[in-house]
């Protein structure tokens, strides 16, 4: 969670906020790999891209 905090503060104070979507879209991304890799929903996401 520290991790976060210090991102945070530096979008902040450097006034970087337009990496805030492309850090959600990464970390949705990374999400549908790591869960859609092992199971049954695979398939479906496969065809996604």
């Amino acid at each position: 969670m520290e991790f976060l905090r210090d991102l945070w503060l530096f979008m902040k104070e450097r006034k970087k906020f337009w990496l805030a979507p492309i850090i959600l879209i990464l970390l949705i991304l990374g999400l549908l790999i790591v869960f859609g890799g092992g199971s049954s929903v695979a398939p479906f996401i496969y065809t996604l891209f």
